[in-house]
């Protein structure tokens, strides 16, 4: 990927603004793209690197948006700027259908159209209750019907594409507030600021975690040596969500069950491992970290 046009969908968010500090450090000759349209992406993200160029659109315009950019057509993209989130995708149908199906779909065939290499981010919801769990929710319907799409697009029009899955991304840089907010994310706010941790109830489903870091190694090697689907990028350790809570070592008081939510998420990592990723953190000693960083 040394002098090649990268593109990143979601290049402000989480994920996407970890991945695109490692593609200037690793390809310092890349040309990196990234293309947000900042409802949970943010600007403070962003790096100040004229290798770096950000733009503002929704993901469903791409193919219209390009031919206005004075850019060469790109080598590789990779998508992650879809909607994510289980419980309330019920309340936001027509934004997942148009982030998730129409965008996926521009994208899709964007890359077909250029002879661009796609890097999907897949949703690890669909394994859950062998298969069966991919229709509990709007997220999950709709990432599982995009990957069959890209499998069926690389079938019949020649896509050149590798499909990933993440597990429960924690780290520097998450959501910690709000809507969109993640598990450990907000674990650590109401840590920070002395409240009591809120435990979804029963407590006892079980969720796998991995650090942004591992996530983002995780993709580089499936971009430069993954191929088809099922690569699963996660700890390969299942923990149930009141023992995560108790890590930190303070109060915890349980909230109603949320709908749409999977009982249990472990990832079988093996395709994943056989390109040579191993997870290098662990939930526990991230946690530690932040206990003892704090004093208490």
């Amino acid at each position: 990927m040394s002098d090649r046009t990268i593109v990143v969908t979601g290049g402000a968010g989480f994920v996407g603004s970890h991945l695109i500090r490692r593609l200037v450090t690793e390809y310092p000759a890349a040309r990196i793209v990234s293309i947000d349209n900042y409802f949970t992406g943010r600007r403070d993200a962003q790096l100040d690197d004229p290798r770096v160029t950000y733009l503002e659109a929704n993901t469903v315009t791409i193919n219209k948006l390009w031919p206005q950019q004075d850019l060469p057509d790109p080598d590789l993209v990779f998508h992650l700027g879809e909607y994510a989130r289980i419980p309330q995708s019920f309340d936001e149908f027509d934004r997942v259908w148009e982030y998730n199906t129409w965008g996926t779909k521009e994208v899709v065939t964007f890359c077909a159209d250029r002879g661009a290499r796609l890097v999907y981010a897949g949703s690890s919801s669909k394994f859950g209750n062998d298969g069966e769990d991919e229709n509990l929710n709007p997220y999950a319907w709709t990432k599982a019907k995009n990957g069959e799409l890209i499998r069926n697009y690389g079938d019949w029009y020649g896509l050149d594409y590798v499909i990933t899955y993440f597990y429960n991304v924690y780290g520097p840089g998450q959501i910690e507030d709000g809507r969109y907010a993640t598990v450990i994310g907000i674990f650590e706010r109401q840590f920070r600021e002395g409240e009591p941790l809120s435990v979804v109830s029963p407590g006892t489903q079980t969720r796998d975690f991995t650090h942004i870091d591992d996530t983002v190694s995780g993709l580089l090697l499936c971009a430069e040596h993954g191929k088809g689907d099922g690569y699963l990028i996660g700890a390969g350790r299942e923990w149930p969500i009141a023992e995560v809570a108790e890590m930190f070592g303070t109060e915890i008081r349980y909230i109603p069950a949320k709908p749409g939510e999977r009982v249990r998420g472990r990832a079988d990592n093996s395709k994943v491992r056989a390109l040579g990723w191993e997870p290098a953190h662990s939930l526990p000693d991230y946690i530690a970290g932040i206990v003892a960083a704090s004093g208490r």
